[in-house]
């Protein structure tokens, strides 16, 4: 096709040629460079527009769809748990107390009444005087600073010393407070409870009143 075209334009750019030999002088001719410009710029149009009819005549290419491709879905895991033994922890009793059985933890501030004087349950007659005497120890693991008060809690009134101050008590160390007990007139049991401030131990006296 394109071959063609061109021996019809060199057909044509040689008539051109012939007729402007035979034509008058006094006509003005082109010049052969130009005519061959033309004849260039001719053939370059018509090889541009028969590449564009070409290209126009080939039916779009039809994208053929890839095979879809199937996902491997990983088999889904089996969760296997292990059988955990709970812990149990031992029992831990809290205390200055003995016994058996459990562990005894000591907590950082305590108390305890170790000699208690009178002993429980003195019968005395009504109005007697007798000596009221508590041996405080400290049993806890710090020390217990000095001024901590010993005061009256509940129960029948059987001194006129309400508070008295402790030393300074390192664990382990013992102080003894003593009070001017009076027994009341009413006749019975009756029953005094002091209280080491902060609630760290109770001394009591418990004394029976008879005629």
């Amino acid at each position: 096709m394109i071959q063609s075209t061109k021996r019809i334009l060199l057909s044509i750019l040689g008539m051109i040629l012939l007729l402007a030999a035979c034509a008058p002088a006094v006509q003005p001719t082109e010049s052969p460079v130009d005519i061959a410009d033309q004849v260039a710029t001719a053939v370059a149009l018509t090889v541009a527009a028969q590449n564009t009819q070409t290209a126009e005549a080939i039916p779009p290419a039809t994208n053929t769809p890839l095979p879809t491709q199937t996902e491997a879905v990983p088999p889904s895991p089996t969760t296997v748990l292990s059988t955990v033994t709970p812990l149990v922890l031992p029992t831990v009793t809290s205390g200055t107390g003995g016994g058996s059985g459990g562990t005894t933890t000591k907590p950082e501030y305590a108390c305890a009444v170790v000699r208690r004087e009178p002993a429980d349950n003195t019968v005395f007659f009504p109005n007697k005087t007798f000596d009221i005497k508590w041996t405080i120890q400290n049993t806890g693991t710090k020390t217990m600073q000095a001024g901590l008060d010993v005061k009256y809690h509940s129960g029948t009134l059987l001194t006129a010393i309400t508070r008295a101050e402790l030393p300074e008590l390192k664990p382990g160390q013992q102080y003894a407070v003593d009070f001017d007990g009076v027994a009341p007139k009413k006749e019975g049991f009756h029953v005094m409870t002091f209280v080491v401030e902060g609630g760290l131990c109770y001394p009591y006296v418990v004394i029976k009143v008879e005629k």
